[in-house]
């Protein structure tokens, strides 16, 4: 039997790139606690300061999709996200969160999944 996924969840649609998970022009800072504040700022800026250690991301088809740079999963994994759901993920952005210990569920409908308050 598989474990459950316990957390926050924090719901997004398709098609969310890597810049929109972590901006381009913050490329150069290098520090795990600088990253973080940055995360899904292109498509959520008040996502750095309201997720917690252990929240979820639940997102529609293609997340991860753009640029092949890790640091979209960093930002991720030093914002306390444990896992991603998604219907899909981009390729380079699904091998990336296995390289870097990132929890990814691809799940074929969102309905399958049991959502608790």
């Amino acid at each position: 039997m598989l474990k459950p996924i316990r957390g926050r969840v924090h719901l997004f649609g398709d098609n969310i790139d890597t810049d929109q998970i972590y901006p381009g022009r913050y490329i150069e800072l290098t520090e795990p606690e600088d990253i973080k504040q940055h995360a899904m700022e292109g498509v959520d800026p008040g996502f750095a300061d309201s997720v917690q250690r252990g929240d979820i991301i639940v997102a529609g088809t293609n997340f991860g999709c753009g640029s092949s740079r890790e640091h979209a999963v960093i930002t991720l994994k030093s914002s306390g996200v444990s896992a991603v759901v998604a219907k899909s993920f981009a390729r380079i952005f699904y091998r990336n969160a296995i390289n870097q210990g990132l929890t990814v569920v691809e799940v074929q409908s969102l309905d399958q999944m049991k959502l608790c308050a």
